[in-house]
């Protein structure tokens, strides 16, 4: 076989198609993730998640996908732009986290690709890992010098930050590995105490089962302790980031190049009054568990719930219509909204509902949005 392209031809390609930061790492058993893995998810840490949790000796192995594998070649691509100041809307709107704003892993396979062609074009094997249950990416990214573990395990690229995907190619070209950058967060502990549920258990270990980034793509009921601080946050949550001081690099450096983001928010009304074809032709690049609309709504109602202006006609006739519907859960979220709104009249008609979900609801104390939680709100208009 002949020689593999260089280094500096193969990174020159990628940073050509798009990349930001290209490193080395060798393709070798990650020992201490597996450890790492193995570790949270019997401490239930995980929450169920699958990902990489679902068979770490695979994902913390490239070899199990690559038998010859000898190089992991690590792309990143940035994906911050710069946010709007606020909904500009009258209407409860939804927040969207910066990463799932547009489909960044689309835009950075475009770089992997580019560079595993020229290795395929000379003779060697090449499998693009990315956004893959088979490769830990971050751990790829750091052990190929790409960048330290923060304290929200984030991966922070020296005078960039963490508004970066990740992605691999595993090859059996050889190349020399690069090392590990040094950690640069110091004493810094701003994620941590920035963090909404106190997810961050301790440096760089998180608890899936406080996160909102996860909770919102959980199945089942959204955890009540957890749902005044989801806010307005309809998918994701970037609070632990939006806090780095790392990351300011990042942003000052797009600044100039990049307008504002006009996918930020979404009408929480449009969720809770579409069907479901159309919910999953707008959204479904989403991770919707089992691809079911009825979590999109069950956030939508815990968003709702939050709202923090008077409800309007709109919101009373979607509150009356999901306090209606066959679904338990989405009752049961509808009671909570609810309660939160003032709108605790319209719950008299399920006092005898079967459901123990909805009745749980009903049985909880949740203070309103809009009065000391003695008194109930008081319309204007007719409903």
């Amino acid at each position: 076989m002949s020689s593999p392209p260089s280094l500096k031809e193969i990174q020159g390609i990628g940073l050509r198609n798009g990349l930001d930061s290209i490193g080395i790492a060798k393709a070798e058993i990650f020992e201490s993730t597996l450890k790492d893995l193995q570790h949270r998810k019997s401490q239930n840490l995980h929450a169920g998640m699958s990902f990489t949790y679902r068979n770490p000796k695979r994902s913390a192995n490239p070899k199990k996908t690559m038998p010859e594998g000898q190089s992991l070649i690590v792309g990143a691509k940035s994906y911050w732009q710069p946010p709007p100041e606020s909904a500009k809307s009258s209407e409860p709107m939804g927040r969207v986290a910066l990463y799932a704003q547009q489909d960044h892993y689309q835009m950075l396979r475009v770089g992997l690709e580019a560079m595993a062609n020229e290795l395929i074009k000379a003779g060697f094997k090449a499998s693009v890992l990315v956004d893959d249950n088979a490769l830990v990416d971050r751990e790829a990214a750091y052990r190929a010098g790409i960048g330290w573990y923060g304290k929200n395990a984030n991966i922070l690229i020296p005078k960039r930050g963490s508004w970066f995907v990740l992605g691999s190619i595993l090859t059996n070209a050889a190349y020399e590995p690069n090392e590990p950058v040094d950690d640069g967060c110091g004493t810094c502990t701003k994620c941590i105490t920035s963090c909404p549920t106190q997810a961050i258990i301790s440096p760089g270990v998180l608890d899936a089962n406080k996160c909102l980034a996860w909770l919102v793509q959980a199945e089942g009921d959204f955890p009540i302790e957890f749902r005044s601080a989801l806010g307005d946050r309809i998918y994701g949550c970037d609070d632990c980031q939006e806090i780095c001081p790392t990351n300011r690099f990042e942003e000052r450096l797009q600044q100039a190049n990049k307008e504002a983001s006009d996918k930020s928010f979404v009408s929480i009304y449009e969720i809770l009054e579409s069907n479901n074809e159309h919910l999953l032709s707008k959204y479904g690049q989403w991770y919707i568990p089992k691809r079911d609309p009825r979590y999109l709504r069950r956030n939508a109602l815990v968003v709702l719930g939050n709202s923090k202006t008077p409800p309007t006609p709109r919101t009373v006739k979607l509150i009356k219509r999901w306090l209606a519907d066959d679904d338990e859960m989405l009752r049961a979220h509808t009671v909570w909204a609810a309660k939160k709104l003032g709108l605790k009249r319209f719950l008299t008609a399920l006092e005898n509902d079967p459901s123990p979900s909805v009745q749980r609801e009903l049985s909880h104390e949740e203070q309103s949005n809009h009065d000391d939680g003695t008194k109930e709100n008081k319309l204007v208009w007719s409903d």
